[in-house]
C-alpha cells in the first residue's frame, strides 16, 4: 500500500507525466471558502435557537446594522460635509434628498434600509442626544428605553 501511494505521488509531481496526470484532484481554495461561508451562516442562524439565546443575537445583529449605517453616514458626510438632515433621515443615504440642503455629492451609499432585528426601522437623530448624530434601535418593544431585551441598542454604545 505504501509503495502503491509512493509511486502515485511520485507520479503526480514528475514533470514527464501528461497534464492530466500531474493534477492533484483536491478542493480549490475558492470551494473550501464557499463550504466555510455556508456553515458560517447556518451556524448563525441555528446555534442562536439551539442555544436559547435569540434575543443576544438579535442584538448583536442590530449593533451590526448600526454601525453600518454610521459608517454609511460619515461617508455621506465626508462627500457632502454635512450629515443627512433629521427631516431627510436615513433615507438620504439610498435616495438623493431632494429637500435642502440637496448634497452636492451624493453618491448611493446603502442599498438598502435595513428593519432591525424585531422588524422596525432604525431611527435617526440629528443632531443627537448622545453625539453628533445619533442611529438606535429601541429593541424587542418598539419603544423608547427599556432593559434586557428591550433596551435601546444605538450607535453611542
Amino acid at each position: 500500500m505504501f509503495r502503491s501511494l509512493q509511486r502515485r505521488l511520485h507520479a503526480t509531481i514528475r514533470p514527464g507525466f501528461p497534464a492530466s496526470t500531474r493534477q492533484a484532484r483536491g478542493f480549490t481554495l475558492i470551494e473550501l471558502m464557499v463550504v466555510l461561508v455556508i456553515i458560517g451562516v447556518l451556524a448563525a442562524l441555528i446555534v442562536p435557537n439551539i442555544m436559547g439565546r435569540t434575543d443576544d443575537a438579535r442584538a448583536t445583529a442590530a449593533r451590526t446594522d448600526v454601525n453600518n449605517i454610521v459608517q454609511a453616514l460619515k461617508m455621506y458626510k465626508l462627500d457632502n460635509l454635512r450629515f443627512p438632515t433629521a427631516e431627510q433621515g436615513l433615507q438620504a443615504l439610498i435616495q438623493k434628498p431632494g429637500t435642502n440642503p440637496v448634497p452636492p455629492n451624493w453618491k448611493g451609499y446603502l442599498e438598502k434600509l435595513p428593519n432591525d432585528p424585531w422588524g422596525n426601522p432604525y431611527q435617526y437623530l440629528n443632531p443627537g442626544v448622545r453625539g453628533e448624530v445619533d442611529v438606535m434601535s429601541f429593541g424587542a418593544d418598539g419603544k423608547q428605553g427599556g432593559e434586557g431585551k428591550d433596551a435601546d441598542i444605538g450607535s453611542w454604545q
